[in-house]
């Protein structure tokens, strides 16, 4: 289901915040225009093997890239003739860099009146810190969403980003709801997003604890409140557990681990809190004894909230990820086969659209440019003076 066909994106993003917030709209069936500098394009398509990385293609499905030099005064001329037949642009740049360029939102709303503008930036558009250069381990660390992970001075980071993509889906909200107020005022607007206050917002929780109790929130008390425990088995494999605060979950745990004592021990949830280190050491303990099938069969028959904590290459073959379909395969022309995960929205218990696979540099630059109504010869003519 296409519920934002007829709505054309421009992408002029690099990296992960801006194309993956078009790649949201894109996958809501938004035509998304992916426009990359001559030669270079984003600079995530590098790596060893060409421009078609996996970083790449993570963030670059569904889009059509165009090459354009829109510093040179031609290029600039059908960068103006895409932006007025579109709906949304977003760029993600320090502030001032598309002002330089003539493409700030004030003189593109001159242009077009009813353009979403959206800008993502890593601090603000302005303020002490706006000008710093900002990639997601920089916002991780400044909005305190590092310290709720981090335990001990390793300076190895883990994980994938966090702070991107979250910015980029608040991006691609803040978008949406433009959108929809332009339906009755047929006004564009200007979308602001940076990537500091999307991980503030990410982190309301132990935020809003530190505001209501004036006190430092402890780096385990959310797992803690939660009773949520990551244990290793006898075979190596591992558990995710969420006994949560209901009282029927710890009693049922506390059955199926044969430590049924624990429930008169610890029989309200501020007593299995205050304990939750002591906790820890022993559920570890006790789940070293079996191997993880066997741990599995015994929380499956007491209904208890857990998971398999799954390896990257488990997740094809995981059952209820099997019959959620989650995977699909693209097949590009050049790359052949590309993997993707499906939006995770469904509408109408559908979530198919016309996937493209995600685009080689340029690869669309002449079908863009024919539907802006230039002539065959003027695309060569641009293309001899590199500015397509």
């Amino acid at each position: 289901m296409r519920v934002l066909a007829g709505i054309r994106v421009l992408d002029l993003g690099g990296f992960i915040t801006g194309p993956f917030a078009a790649l949201l709209l894109g996958e809501l069936g938004a035509d998304i225009i992916k426009v990359e500098w001559p030669g270079k394009g984003d600079k995530f398509r590098y790596d060893e093997s060409g421009l078609y990385s996996p970083q790449f293609q993570a963030h670059n499905r569904n889009k059509r890239s165009v090459t354009l030099d829109y510093a040179k005064p031609e290029g600039l001329e059908i960068m103006h003739a895409l932006i007025a037949s579109a709906d949304v642009l977003v760029v993600n740049n320090r502030p001032g860099v598309m002002e330089k360029l003539g493409l700030g939102y004030l003189a593109l709303r001159e242009r077009n009146p009813r353009l979403i503008y959206c800008s993502i930036t890593g601090f603000g558009a302005d303020g002490p810190y706006a000008a710093r250069p900002a990639f997601d381990n920089v916002g991780q660390a400044l909005s305190g969403w590092m310290s709720r992970h981090r335990r001990g001075d390793d300076p190895r980071v883990v994980g994938p980003s966090i702070g991107d993509p979250v910015t980029s889906y608040y991006a691609a909200l803040g978008i949406l709801g433009a959108l929809y107020e332009r339906v009755r005022s047929n006004n564009g607007h200007l979308v602001e997003v940076n990537l500091l206050e999307s991980l503030i917002g990410l982190g309301i929780e132990p935020i809003t604890n530190h505001f209501a109790t004036g006190q430092p929130i402890p780096v385990y008390q959310r797992a803690a409140n939660s009773q949520a425990y990551n244990v290793t088995c006898k075979d190596g494999k591992r558990i995710g557990l969420h006994i949560s605060m209901l009282d029927k979950f710890w009693r049922r745990f506390c059955r199926a681990i044969a430590r049924e004592d624990w429930v008169s021990k610890y029989p309200a949830r501020a007593n299995r809190i205050a304990n939750y280190e002591s906790l820890a050491t022993e559920i570890s303990a006790i789940f070293r004894s079996r191997d993880r099938g066997e741990w599995i069969a015994v929380l499956e028959g007491a209904d208890i909230p857990f998971a398999p904590e799954n390896e990257l290459q488990d997740l094809e073959e995981d059952p209820q990820i099997l019959h959620l379909n989650v995977f699909y395969e693209m097949e590009h022309p050049k790359h052949g086969k590309v993997k993707a995960p499906h939006r995770p929205v469904r509408l109408d218990g559908s979530r198919e659209i016309d996937f493209r696979p995600p685009p080689e540099l340029g690869e669309h630059t002449e079908e863009v440019l024919r539907e802006l109504g230039i002539s065959s010869q003027r695309i060569a003519e641009l293309r001899d003076q590199g500015i397509v």
